[in-house]
């Protein structure tokens, strides 16, 4: 398989990526616009267990999944859009841990 090849492959995934990404955002969108306008949270899971959140990113959320050490998870959900992101704080104390 030649470079080309490889980096072909590599972008056909993060082009499948992204389509799946724009889908279940959409899927959130039509999921949240369905409700009545009294019941929308903006936030929830979306093909079963996908997390999703729309509201206004605020502080305290950055930081409750961006940077938490106390944390149980590495993974958490995004502050905004859907899927997950990783928990940099709790990474930094796990190695914290692991070096002394």
């Amino acid at each position: 398989m030649t470079s080309h090849e490889q980096d072909s492959s590599g972008l056909d995934l993060q082009k499948l990526i992204r389509l799946i990404t724009l889908a279940l955002a959409v899927a959130a969108v039509v999921k949240e616009l369905r409700r009545p306008a009294d019941e929308r949270e903006w936030h929830g899971q979306v093909a079963g267990f996908v997390p999703y959140d729309f509201r206004v990113p605020t502080v305290a959320r950055f930081k409750e999944r961006m940077w938490d050490p106390e944390g149980a998870h590495v993974i958490s959900p995004r502050v905004f859009g859907v899927g997950w992101t990783l928990n940099a704080g709790r990474i930094v104390e796990l190695v914290r841990q692991r070096v002394t």
